[in-house]
């Protein structure tokens, strides 16, 4: 049996969750690695078997034996590449923020349409095992009409710096790195409503807090401290058509003991945490109930979520399987996150 064929552009740190799920899936052949430094580019080839390296993704997508790639660059490459990609004939999985421009989201939505071929957004999150379950139990009515969540993930020390604290190719700081995880996983299990308004602020007040010593904390692979662009902490109310709303807080940086990651969703039949731990609350026979469904990873497990997320890439691309995170929801999640800042700007609510 024929194995799909593909490549990987961008060798950066998220490239290698993409790679070890590939390299795990029996039906995938790796066939190559682009990335604008080329001396990385040649070394991940070698280490995952790449048999071709590029540093120009223009060159690989020319390349007819490739079938689907997955897109690691910066964020404001992915959609110039996502297009390319698509009107080379190839499937695409493009990391999260699909877009950091509304504009932009719109037109790789009409390259889908033309294309006819299958997009995958990399919200890694909906595919985690407490995801699955928990969505299992929504789709049934177990928690009824969800009408709010909230969200945070508030790191006190955690500042990636090199490009993503560089606004002009992130597109923002904690909101564009981690709080797109966890507003759309909110919002899938919400029922993806439309956004109405959304009420946003932003602040910059700690910067990436470089001088601090005895604590350390992730770096990107071009850390420069001297350059820091995007906001330290960013928070909004998000209201929908339908009358729910969602509340969420992120920072790189901030004055607090720990770090914390959470997330709620209420129902008027039950409501659910699933970060960090995965905790169904209900009530049966005029008693309140704590269900702890047996989950091999309660919470976000890394590994498993991108294992999960590939293993669905590669089965939409072989015609077995249809997207569960396409491009109209990338597009509606960019609303959300341009909303939030456009509201910080201006000081207002941003209606749609």
């Amino acid at each position: 049996m024929s194995k799909l064929k593909i490549a990987v552009i961008g060798a950066g740190s998220i490239s290698s969750a993409h790679l070890n799920a590939y390299a795990k899936n029996p039906e995938v052949e790796l066939v190559a690695i682009c990335d604008l430094v080329e001396a990385r580019a040649k070394s991940v080839a070698a280490q995952y078997g790449a048999s071709k390296v590029f540093t120009d993704y223009r060159e690989l997508l020319a390349d007819p034996e490739i079938e689907a790639v997955s897109i690691c660059t910066w964020n404001n490459t992915h959609v110039e590449i996502s297009i390319a990609a698509l009107d080379a004939g190839k499937h695409v999985l493009v990391e999260k923020p699909m877009s950091t421009d509304i504009g932009k989201a719109e037109e790789l939505q009409e390259a889908v349409k033309r294309s006819g071929k299958k997009l995958q957004v990399g919200f890694v999150r909906r595919y985690s095992g407490s995801a699955k379950v928990l969505k299992q139990f929504i789709d049934a009515g177990e928690l009824g009409d969800i009408y709010y969540a909230k969200a945070s993930i508030l790191r006190r020390l955690g500042n990636p710096g090199g490009w993503f604290s560089d606004r002009d190719r992130s597109g923002g700081g904690p909101l564009m790195d981690i709080g797109v995880h966890i507003i759309d996983l909110c919002w899938y299990m919400m029922g993806r409503p439309k956004v109405k308004s959304v009420s946003g602020n932003t602040y910059h007040k700690l910067g990436n807090r470089a001088h601090i010593e005895n604590l350390s904390f992730y770096k990107a692979a071009d850390y420069d401290a001297s350059k820091n662009t995007v906001e330290d902490l960013a928070n909004a109310l998000i209201r929908f058509e339908n009358g729910a709303s969602l509340f969420v807080d992120v920072s790189f940086t901030l004055h607090q003991k720990n770090t914390v990651s959470s997330v709620t969703i209420y129902g008027d039949k039950g409501g659910a945490e699933i970060e960090p731990d995965f905790i169904i609350a209900t009530e049966k026979h005029n008693t309140i109930l704590n269900i702890q469904p047996q989950v091999d990873y309660p919470g976000f497990h890394m590994e498993e979520g991108f294992q999960n997320e590939i293993d669905h890439f590669v089965n939409c691309c072989l015609g077995r399987a249809e997207l569960i995170s396409p491009v109209e929801d990338g597009l509606e999640i960019t609303k959300i996150l341009c909303g939030i800042y456009d509201s910080s700007v201006k000081g207002e609510e941003i209606h749609f």
